[in-house]
């Protein structure tokens, strides 16, 4: 089933990002520790991570041109985070570096058994973006948008300067804000956790929720990802179930598993893929990013995606 999208042949990225960037910092320990107790951890590490940041990181190994938007502290962590992306081949020409400021940061404690990972983060308030600091120039440059929506004035502003240029706009959301309606009227591509789903919604069902999302919004392609059970994506009135991929070598870090979906969901649709192609891919891709600790290593380049998908 081909997507319902047509996208502009004179951008100059592919995709372009606003929003969250993050150092995790990882811990490996086998099983969660009780409440009150001391246990010694098998391993730790630090790493760049961030909803946008680390699928713009995925899109360009796969072999798409991207650009980042968003906010780094002054600190040693806003390096090494700017550093990853540029290392990556990501323009961030329109990302910013805040005087004072921490970057957000991740704590992450990951099962070793399992792979599962429970994650505690912050980001600081001098990180937001107001309206007038939205470059909407970047808005406007790329065939898709895709976006976190922390700074909700800011994410508005951008997705009403996409639409007026064209732009296919992506979002990925993990919570329920003020704004949120005007947001997602604004939003052709949604894809969330079943939670959440049923968190904006207030039903259970996950195709009867995709389906108020799309009646309610009017996004074109929404969708939920459910871990190790794939993906639901409704598009053009039709439910495409597809299962998920096995983490070759088995699962090591979940972190960074809905980013990566992201990834090859968004890569499958820029390279022309019908939309059930692009969901098979998407799966894989975040299969793939399970092989390795933290939210980018594990990110495959388009020769082991294809090996995978063959």
């Amino acid at each position: 089933m081909k997507a319902p999208f047509e996208f502009r042949t004179d951008a100059r990225y592919d995709v372009a990002g606003f929003g969250t960037n993050a150092v995790d910092y990882l811990i490996r320990v086998n099983g969660y520790p009780e409440f009150n107790s001391k246990s010694e951890l098998l391993d730790y590490d630090t790493l760049p991570g961030g909803e946008v940041a680390s699928t713009l990181v995925g899109l360009q190994r796969l072999g798409l041109s991207t650009a980042y938007a968003g906010s780094f502290g002054d600190d040693s962590a806003g390096r090494i985070g700017l550093r990853s992306l540029n290392i990556q081949g990501v323009d961030t020409a329109e990302a910013r570096v805040v005087p004072g400021a921490k970057t957000q940061v991740g704590f992450i404690i990951v099962d070793q058994a399992t792979g599962e990972r429970t994650v505690m983060w912050k980001r600081d308030p001098k990180l937001a973006y107001r309206v007038i600091d939205a470059p909407l120039d970047l808005a406007r440059s790329a065939k898709i948008l895709h976006m976190t929506p922390h700074d909700t004035d800011a994410a508005i502003a951008m997705a009403a300067a996409a639409r007026e240029a064209r732009v296919i706009v992506s979002l990925d959301i993990d919570n329920v804000f003020d704004g949120v309606d005007q947001l997602l009227k604004l939003t052709d591509i949604m894809i969330a956790s079943s939670e959440l789903l049923e968190r904006i919604t207030g039903i259970h069902d996950k195709l009867s929720a995709l389906t108020e999302i799309h009646a309610r919004y009017g996004c074109k392609l929404v969708g939920v990802t459910l871990g190790s059970g794939g993906s639901y994506l409704l598009c053009n009135g039709i439910f495409i179930d597809t299962d998920a991929c096995s983490v070759p070598g088995g699962c090591v870090d979940t972190t960074g598993a809905g980013d990566a979906f992201r990834s090859g969901l968004l890569y499958g649709l820029v390279a022309g893929m019908e939309t059930n192609a692009a969901a098979r891919c998407a799966n894989a891709v975040a299969a793939l990013k399970c092989r390795a600790l933290g939210a980018r290593q594990g990110l495959p380049n388009l020769a082991e995606l294809q090996a995978l998908l063959q």
